[in-house]
């Protein structure tokens, strides 16, 4: 019998999978679109809540949700996140740094387009910081105040 080392856990492999930098920035413009067509929707407004929408979602797809949908893996990763999954853990990887890059961008691009405005700032700049602290390596497998830790079953 193969080691699990010897599969691909498809779950966290498609980071790495050709056009998934593509398909992540047009959904990021996507979105951005979309939310700036709405009435009355200032510029400065758009980018916050696009960046407050973005960052959300990412946070509960790659820090939050535990395991895999699929059990092929004998339950291997159920206690781990997206993003420990990513790469077999590895950190500074390609995916992992792009992945990284993405929030930092539209958090800049969002601070120059509400023209610095502290309010504004300060929203996004919370939001990064929450989003980014998971994404460190010296956080890997780390629960802050135990939550969403996994119930032991022993």
């Amino acid at each position: 019998m193969e080691s699990m080392e010897s599969f691909t856990n498809s779950n966290s492999s498609w980071p790495n999978l050709r056009g998934s930098i593509a398909t992540n920035i047009f959904v990021l413009f996507i979105l951005r679109f979309g939310i700036g067509l709405v009435p009355g929707m200032s510029t400065e407004a758009a980018w916050t809540i696009t960046n407050l929408t973005y960052y959300l979602i990412t946070f509960i797809m790659f820090h939050w949700v535990l395991g895999v949908p699929f059990q092929l893996n004998q339950g291997e990763y159920e206690d781990m996140t997206l993003w420990e999954q990513m790469d077999k853990g590895e950190p500074f990887t390609p995916a992992k740094k792009y992945l990284t890059t993405i929030p930092i961008v539209i958090f800049l691009m969002g601070t120059h387009y509400s023209h610095y405005n502290i309010p504004t700032f300060t929203i996004n700049f919370i939001a990064l910081v929450t989003v980014l602290i998971p994404k460190f390596p010296s956080m890997h497998k780390v629960r802050i105040f135990g939550i969403n830790q996994q119930p032991n079953t022993d």
